[in-house]
């Protein structure tokens, strides 16, 4: 076979297949010669593993991979063209208006703009009316290239002020593509769609909300517009759905609801526990402490304030500093810091005594609370707060012993989430960050270690690269709600730096002194979060055994008080948490009232149920209802009210 003219280009195909073109063909020129059908489907192009536009020319051989609509990658790409045509939409009804930039995020898009007067909800439908204008167009897209200072001088004379500092930022020297729809244009690194038609017009805007500008609170207060965008209206309206349900689950609305906490502004992200609330974390907690007893953990406690010199021997000093509580104490000349996560204090209970390597592995456990400084913006609920309590536990052993501990682990791990309702798991293995102590080879032996662990434990799993923490490679755990949302709640890091840096030490076999390795894990991380994803997995609908309010005895007529107060009393003797309600109001007010609390089982009791002994049990989300003998509906609620890890 003769070799390729000069002039030429070999395209390879995914299946293998090759294919030669004249030099400077395009997506869409090698799409068409491949067949009609996905000359139309087309998207974008994947050249040697990078986007590339359908209309950029390629001037060399190359691995090709044609992206449709089919292919998952595909949302994002959507989600990206459509954020333009937000920019383009705002710019056209609001002149005057900067953009400054507009990412495809999780489920959708968003804007950030620079504008005197604020957008309000009413402005989106007619927002999303000129995108919808704009899509029709079928306005073509084209790429140019400029030199970074010509790009800086062109934006500044146009007025987008945001645009050119964002620019000016890029190295000089360096080129930039900027990107033309129609007569509107943007700075972008690509890839785009042909035409504006191609991205469809299965999205909406969702809501507005405030940002800084590069998040910093010390720059410029800008606006975003939020999207969410997809293949088709099916995909659209499911998603729609979701997010409908989701806001049905929000458990700052449930929390209300069922009387379980509040927050306010002098303490701005950490919970007030009402009773109720209080009554669900402890029944956490205590299902938590159970399990860890019986996995040989033995349980500590450490304190909230430590000395800075700890922080900065352990490396949190120079990596998290930014994130923690400071607090001088000037009488005594030292700074002190609220302890942002506990694996310090466990490494000074360990280092108490002389340790034999006879006595690994040694594991502690704290339900530790812990405090971080996150921004306001990004504060949500009791799922992203600033004071929070963590499952914490510090596993110390051997290089030999990470293998069954990781697997002892997950093992546990794995158990609890399916007690708490939770049987689809993710495993991720998050590689080091840019930002870390230790050296290479540390880390090298660190990630090596985990992944021969992890695939001895039998869990599939991905990786999640740069994310690791500081100090070591982790384990991620990911957890599948009741409508679809995964959630990131428990992890295992493997640290080999910390401990040798704070000195702890144990006698190995030869004699001599050795650092041991730290494994940090948590079960559901942060208990606040936790409770949070509890709430919105089971909508409030706890089972019983979780359920903060096990049983309400309501009565009909005053006539049947003293019966309700016997059997409220029995109920509790029982170990049912019970409420008593003899207010006088209709049994569909209480019936209605309990439902809202999401009370699982309400006795309702009138002269008949006094008279028998009996009492009228409904369930929660049942429309039947049964009359049942006292001991028998005790008998009945007491057995469905044993935790899982008693039965």
């Amino acid at each position: 076979m003769s070799a390729p003219a000069a002039d030429s280009v070999t395209m390879t195909l995914p299946d293998g297949k090759t294919l030669t073109f004249p030099r400077g063909v395009t997506g869409s020129e090698i799409a068409a010669a491949i067949g009609p059908g996905l000359a139309k489907a087309a998207l974008i192009l994947e050249v040697d593993g990078k986007e590339w536009d359908l209309f950029r020319p390629i001037e060399q051989d190359a691995h090709i991979r044609i992206i449709t609509r089919k292919d998952d990658k595909s949302l994002e790409l959507i989600r990206h063209d459509m954020a333009h045509i937000l920019a383009m939409a705002v710019q056209a009804l609001y002149p005057g208006t900067q953009v400054t930039i507009g990412p495809a995020i999780e489920d959708g898009f968003y804007y950030d703009f620079a504008r005197d007067e604020a957008f309000t909800p009413e402005d989106l439908p007619r927002i999303e009316e000129e995108m919808r204008k704009i899509i029709k167009a079928a306005l073509p897209t084209r790429r140019e290239v400029w030199p970074r200072d010509a790009a800086v001088e062109h934006f500044k004379g146009i007025g987008e002020h945001y645009k050119a500092e964002l620019i000016a930022s890029i190295p000089a020297g360096q080129e930039v593509s900027i990107y033309w729809h129609g007569d509107w244009h943007d700075l972008c690194r690509g890839p785009h769609f042909r035409t504006t038609a191609e991205v469809g017009d299965a999205f909406k805007l969702t809501k507005i909300a405030g940002a800084y500008w590069r998040g910093d609170a010390r720059n410029a207060q800008l606006q975003r517009i939020y999207g969410t965008a997809w293949r088709d209206k099916k995909e659209l309206d499911a998603y729609l759905e979701r997010l409908a349900e989701a806001e049905k689950r929000d458990h700052r609305k449930l929390g209300r609801e069922m009387d379980l906490f509040h927050m306010q502004e002098e303490a701005v992200g950490q919970v007030f526990w009402h009773p109720n609330g209080h009554t669900l974390w402890r029944t956490l907690e205590n299902y938590i402490r159970r399990r860890v007893g019986e996995a040989g953990y033995n349980e500590i406690k450490t304190p909230l304030l430590f000395d800075r010199k700890l922080w900065e021997q352990s490396g949190h000093w120079a990596t998290f500093h930014q994130n923690m509580f400071i607090a001088d104490v000037e009488d005594e000349g030292r700074t002190l810091a609220v302890k942002p996560m506990n694996c310090p204090g466990h490494i000074q209970v360990f280092k108490q005594g002389t340790k034999s390597y006879r006595e690994l592995p040694l594991r502690l456990a704290e339900f530790g609370s812990c405090h971080r400084y996150e921004p306001s913006g990004a504060l949500h609920g009791i799922m992203r707060v600033r004071g929070f309590v963590q499952d914490d536990a510090h596993i110390f052993c051997t290089h030999d012993q990470i293998t069954e501990e990781t697997k002892g682990f997950c093992e546990l791990l794995l158990r609890a989430y399916r007690d708490l309702g939770f049987d689809s798991v993710k495993v991720k293995l998050a590689t080091r960050p840019e930002k870390r102590i230790g050296s290479d080879e540390v880390w090298d032996l660190a990630e090596s270690s985990l992944e021969k662990a992890t695939r001895a434990a039998g869990l599939d799993f991905t990786y999640n690269k740069g994310e690791g923490a500081f100090y070591g490679p982790k384990l991620e755990f990911t957890l599948t709600d009741a409508i679809g949302r995964e959630w990131q709640c428990g992890t295992l890091q493997v640290d080999f730096n910390m401990p040798e840096r704070l000195g702890a030490s144990y006698i190995g076999e030869d004699g001599n002194k050795h650092p041991p390795v730290m494994l940090h894990r948590a079960i559901v991380g942060s208990m606040e979060r936790f409770i949070g994803v509890l709430i919105e997995h089971y909508a409030g609908k706890f089972p019983l055994w979780l359920a903060p309010v096990q049983a309400a005895v309501a009565t009909v007529v005053s006539d049947a008080d003293p019966y309700a107060r016997e059997v409220a009393a029995a109920l509790s003797k029982a170990g049912i948490r019970t409420v008593l309600d003899t207010d006088n109001q209709t049994v569909n007010y209480k019936v209605r009232q309990h439902s809202l609390a999401k009370v699982p089982y309400l006795l309702v009791l009138g002269r008949r149920e006094a008279e028998n002994r009996t009492v009228t049990v409904r369930k929660l989300g049942v429309e039947k209802q049964e009359s049942l003998a006292l001991d028998a509906a005790i008998s009945m609620l007491a057995a469905e009210a044993v935790p899982p890890d008693l039965r």
